[in-house]
């Protein structure tokens, strides 16, 4: 199934909404991954022809990071297998930080620029106590109803 053929007639603002990422990025991260692929040594192109094509590799991999979906779950959806998944997702991510298109500013630029807004998130994880088992919390007349 081409799964980014379904996304061509999507709108604009529905296409970012399920994908995560705008049209015209989209098609800016496909240029690098083709890119990228086109410039390695002609001995690492050999082998079978691969499965997923450019556009599903980047869908597979923006919808991993959106949706934090399984890797099992998206080699269902996709018809891979999790390898194939797990290996699809490293090389993209790599491919697409090497070329620093879309790298975020440094800490350095970050406080030395001040037209720059920075908002800080506290996404801390906080223990939630919870009632612990001993005889006294127990009702001695559902014990015996249960047995």
């Amino acid at each position: 199934m081409d799964f980014y053929a379904k996304t061509e007639r999507l709108s604009d603002r529905d296409f970012k909404e399920i994908i995560g990422v705008k049209r015209k990025t989209f098609e800016d991260m496909i240029l690098i991954l083709k890119n990228a692929y086109d410039s390695r040594p002609r001995k690492w192109r050999g082998g079978r022809k691969k499965k997923l094509s450019f556009e599903e590799q980047l869908m597979m991999t923006l919808k991993y990071y959106r949706y934090y979906i399984t890797q099992k779950a998206l080699a269902f959806e996709f018809e891979v297998g999790e390898a194939t998944v797990s290996d699809t997702i490293k090389w993209v991510e790599e491919t697409l930080i090497k070329d620093g298109t879309f790298s975020l500013p440094g800490k350095k630029a970050l406080l030395e620029d001040d037209s720059i807004e920075v908002v800080l998130v506290d996404v801390t994880e906080c223990p939630v106590e919870c009632p612990k088992k001993n005889s006294e919390n127990t009702i001695p007349e559902k014990r015996k109803g249960t047995q």
